[in-house]
């Protein structure tokens, strides 16, 4: 996504065709967040929904007046290889209608909006680990924070023009690093802060609606075909078909090798395990999708797929809560779809870096993703864990106990996301289907 160098006589000129496909696509990416809300609703307790939903729809308001205000300037401004700056950008009040992307056919404004989604989705992804225990003031301020001095200098390292990890080559074409390891890693960080929820390997945490589950896992699929194939600003080469053609491929193979995984070892194929299996391999082959081959990309969506499914029951083993497996789906399945570049990268799709086994085995590839891969959970995790800390011995980061076992969404929205005393006879109907109907998540695969 970072700019392309073009000769001065082959200056492009703006593409209403690739305007338009820019824009669908900018708008396929926001729906994605919806998606997400939905997703991880229906894997929470009844107590939580609500709480889930808005942890998302907030920030479609945060993000985006922040990524107005400066943080596109700061992601993708000219500055140095850490963090960029364009002051011309501060607020978008020096761009003019058809001023363009350099190097590509797309104005400005189209390629700002596509970028905002992503800056959207990547710390919602984060909620879902801190399901049912955080204060909604300190989640939104969190939203804020980490924006501005995790995501931002991480997307300018990525994909910026003068960023370090760009220059030195590391290959992300649409955000296993930036977006997926950024957000499973802060995930991490806040959670070794914050702490486990009340009943962690006590109580039963199942999922309340598997129908929500899926809905949200059908609208990210759908969504992820702008994030990804979007990711190549524009529809002229054929790279963005290729990526188009492997998002879909390595994504059913990952929801076959998770469902394959637990029938092998627990004996049910579950619609969890579909739906999880589905999202670990569309962010396994966001990296990748633009340098791998549709055969590359059914490896890489299986592997991901074994590996998210295996990973998702280290939080018992570790004694971290990880609510809704952020950390076993996105920054496992990130960190395995950007190594497995080093593998599978057969130089015909987004560049010429091939990986081992299609570079007569060389590893030149694989040591630049590693490094990338390194520094971006390194920064996430650590900072992330910082701001956490601080927030907490601030205003505080987690509801009170009580809060917490009464129900969140009660406490902090004054709403609760069923009314059952128009369904079941009233308050006696609704305190009788309490108990069955404040089950929780467990653990997808090692319940």
């Amino acid at each position: 996504m970072a700019p392309a160098i073009t000769l001065a006589a082959e200056a492009p000129k703006l593409s209403s065709a690739n305007t338009g496909f820019m824009l669908i696509a900018s708008a396929l990416v926001l729906i994605m967040t919806p998606g997400l809300a939905f997703f991880y609703g229906g894997m929470v307790r009844v107590k939580s929904t609500l709480n889930m939903l808005m942890m998302s729809f907030i920030s479609m308001g945060i993000v985006t007046i922040l990524w107005v205000l400066y943080g596109f300037s700061l992601a993708f401004g000219t500055n140095n290889s850490l963090i960029g700056w364009d002051s011309d950008w501060f607020g978008l009040r020096k761009i003019g209608l058809t001023e363009l992307w350099p190097g590509y056919s797309i104005p400005i404004f189209v390629f700002m909006v596509f970028q905002m989604m992503f800056a959207i989705i990547t710390p919602a992804l984060i909620s879902g680990a801190l399901a049912d225990r955080v204060k909604f003031s300190a989640w939104s301020l969190f939203i804020a924070l980490w924006l501005t001095i995790v995501y931002v200098p991480v997307a300018h390292w990525v994909w910026g023009a003068d960023g370090w990890a760009y220059k030195l080559g590391v290959i992300d074409f649409a955000g296993g690093t930036a977006v997926h390891i950024n957000a499973g890693a802060g995930a991490l960080g806040v959670i070794l802060v914050i702490g486990k929820r009340v009943g962690f390997k006590k109580d039963p945490m199942r999922p309340h609606s598997l129908p929500l589950v899926m809905l949200g896992a059908g609208l990210l699929w759908f969504g992820w075909f702008g994030f990804n194939a979007g990711s190549w600003l524009g529809n002229d080469d054929g790279v963005g078909a290729l990526m188009f053609v492997n998002t879909q491929v390595a994504t059913a193979a990952a929801m076959l090798a998770w469902l394959a995984y637990e029938k092998i070892r627990h004996g049910a194929f579950t619609t969890l395990g579909a739906a999880s299996g589905a999202v670990a391999g569309l962010v396994a082959i966001t990296p990748s999708g633009g340098a791998v081959s549709p055969l590359g990309a059914i490896c890489v969506g299986a592997i991901a797929g074994v590996a998210c499914a295996a990973a998702v029951g280290l939080k018992f083993k570790f004694g971290y809560d990880d609510s809704l497996d952020v950390v076993g789906v996105h920054m496992v399945g990130g960190i395995i779809g950007s190594l497995l570049i080093g593998f599978f990268a057969t130089g015909k799709g987004q560049s010429a870096a091939t990986g081992v086994f299609y570079g007569h085995h060389t590893w030149t590839q694989l040591w630049k993703q590693c490094a990338g891969v390194g520094a971006v959970l390194a920064y996430s995790l650590v900072v992330s864990a910082v701001l956490a800390f601080l927030l907490d011995k601030t205003i505080g980061m987690r509801v009170t106990e009580d809060e917490e076992i009464s129900g969140i969404d009660q406490a902090e929205h004054a709403e609760t996301a069923y009314d059952f005393s128009g369904a079941g006879g009233g308050v006696i109907g609704s305190v009788a289907h309490a108990p069955a109907l404040a089950g929780t998540q467990t653990k997808k695969v090692d319940a």
